[in-house]
């Protein structure tokens, strides 16, 4: 664990007086990440199992992974194989700690017929839109349910018609008697139970009756023996409730879990909310929940980011009490910062533009050794074959050059990384006057290693032998979003960046070619690159962008 991991904060601080105080037994600390399998993980969920299990490793505690399987209708298994997988790619682990919420629905009847016979829970027959009207607002209390004195008998009786399927949906619902006046909204008679006849993914059609997350939530706490339970700063509100449901379960008066809250993560230009992102999946904007352009777990590992990045930007970003926007750039930095002694670095032309050496023999073929990245040595060197016909980037030459422009232009001499000087003689252009070709010359006296030290230049460039390089497909990635303003579902397509993803066609050296998907390289000049898994064949791979080579962001300096 490293000094950050050490540093403490707000929750560390609960924690730690809880510990103090002797509020649990043996001084255990017990933690979990409940994700509902209604979709894939994005990197809020990153940072909030990260922190979750975490802090379990910190406290020497227990760490698990339930399921909230409570709402049927959105929910099946490939979500939850998705969330296993992301779960373990991120490093975490729970070995046989793994939960699922419909496991405890029998458990979870029992403790609603409990409320009903102390006589604060009853069956209400008013639909939806009543209850919702009657609740009131922040400044008007709202009013009561018609149905809100039944006897304990009646509503035992309603509550098993349920149970077993006898009522139709939207008929009855099973609320909690608290206070219709309360200030929190949250303890207004909230709903406990709705009737759903729906196929469950793990029970089929067996039940009838859904619990609601805000009972659903600390009951699983408390079965499960959580001692803190992490929650995104949403739930806050909900406290109170969450609370109120185990002080009035006789089960639960001793060592009740305690919920703290801190604030998600959201990133700048980015969509997060599981419901947005299907929305682009269902409708065909985006390839699948792991498209590179998006902020899911899945896509982020496809697009070629690690582990190890994830988990140090979460650590920067630290636990807060307050919402607030991470400016993307920030994440940039820490792929960037992972991969500067990781990835090898290889020449890969984007936007190829033809280079002729006229006074290069047309057969030759010059294998130079080149360092695979200057900054590890332990990764040794490789070889670049070099050939009279090369490619260059189509930005590395101007016909009329601007101000400290020191690439190539009629007349000017740049270094061709790792190889030879090189002078541009003459250029060809197509019936457009588009340049498609530069004709050039070399001087065999300077190249690369040889201690040559007659003249300098201010320019080098990469480039990629045509004849012995292979053609590659290349993805550079834009921001999904057109700006951070508001988007909602029904506006979300206007949003959407129509220049998010710019496909180009591309030439890499050969020891490029040797990668496999996920295999993460520099090339030069042009960012950090990773395998596509999906697209890629031995005969055509397919590089995403990860991010270029330049930061906006810096990190703060140290006190």
């Amino acid at each position: 664990m490293d000094d950050r991991e050490k540093e403490s904060n707000f929750i560390f601080s609960y924690i730690d007086k809880d510990l103090k105080d002797g509020v649990y037994a043996d001084n255990r600390v017990h933690t979990r990440f409940p994700p509902e399998p209604n979709g894939y993980l994005h990197i809020g969920h990153a940072k909030s199992s990260l922190l979750n299990y975490r802090t379990a490793l910190k406290y020497h505690g227990t760490f698990n992974l339930r399921f909230d399987d409570t709402n049927p209708e959105k929910e099946n298994m490939e979500y939850v194989e998705a969330i296993k997988k992301d779960l373990k790619w991120l490093g975490i682990e729970w070995g046989d700690h793994e939960y699922y919420a419909s496991s405890y629905f029998p458990q979870m009847l029992e403790y609603a017929k409990e409320y009903i016979k102390k006589g604060i829970a009853y069956v209400d027959d008013q639909d939806m839109e009543t209850i919702k009207k009657t609740r009131g607002n922040l400044t008007s209390p709202g009013t009561e349910s018609p149905y809100r004195n039944r006897s304990v008998d009646e509503n035992l009786a309603l509550f098993q018609d349920m149970i077993d399927g006898k009522v139709p949906e939207g008929e009855k619902v099973l609320r909690a008697k608290i206070d219709m006046a309360s200030p929190n909204m949250n303890m207004r008679d909230p709903i406990i139970y709705r009737v759903r006849h729906l196929v469950h993914p793990k029970l089929g059609t067996e039940w009838h009756v859904y619990p609601m997350y805000d009972f659903a939530h600390p009951v699983e706490d408390a079965i499960e023996g959580i001692t803190h339970s992490l929650c995104t700063l949403e739930f806050e509100d909900h406290r109170p409730l969450y609370n109120w449901f185990l002080e009035h379960l006789d089960e639960f008066q001793h060592e009740p879990p305690r919920q703290i809250e801190f604030a998600k993560l959201n990133l700048s230009k980015t969509i997060m909310g599981k419901r947005y992102i299907k929305k682009l999946v269902d409708e065909g904007v985006i390839d699948g929940w792991d498209d590179p352009r998006l902020a899911t777990i899945s896509g982020l590992r496809r697009r070629g980011y690690t582990p190890e990045a994830i988990q140090n930007f979460c650590e920067e970003i630290g636990v807060a009490k307050a919402n607030s926007t991470v400016d993307t750039a920030m994440l940039e930095h820490f792929i960037r910062d992972d991969l500067r002694t990781k990835a090898p670095r290889y020449n890969c032309v984007i936007h190829p533009l033809k280079v002729t050496i006229t006074n290069w023999p047309e057969d030759k073929v010059e294998w130079l050794t080149i360092e695979t990245n200057q900054d590890v040595e332990e990764m040794g060197c490789h070889k670049m074959p070099f050939t009279r016909e090369l490619y260059v980037e189509q930005s590395d030459f101007m016909k009329e050059p601007v101000k400290k422009y020191f690439r190539l232009y009629p007349g000017n001499e740049v270094r061709f990384r790792g190889a030879y000087f090189v002078t541009c003689q003459d250029y060809v252009e197509d019936e457009n006057g588009n340049i498609i070709e530069l004709k050039c010359t070399y001087d065999p006296e300077t190249k690369c290693g040889s201690g040559f030290k007659g003249r300098k230049v201010k320019g080098t460039i990469h480039w990629v032998s045509a004849t012995e390089g292979k053609p590659v497909e290349i993805h550079l990635f834009n921001s999904l979003l057109k700006d951070d303003s508001r988007y909602t579902l029904d506006n979300l397509l206007d949003k959407i960046n129509p220049n998010s993803l710019e496909v180009c066609h591309g030439f890499a050296e050969p020891e490029a070619l040797k990668l496999k998907p996920y295999d993460k390289a520099q090339f030069v000049r042009n960012g950090y690159f990773s395998v596509d898994p999906k697209y890629s064949k031995p005969d055509h791979l397919v590089f995403n962008q990860i991010v270029p080579l330049k930061s906006k962001w810096r990190p703060p300096k140290k006190k």
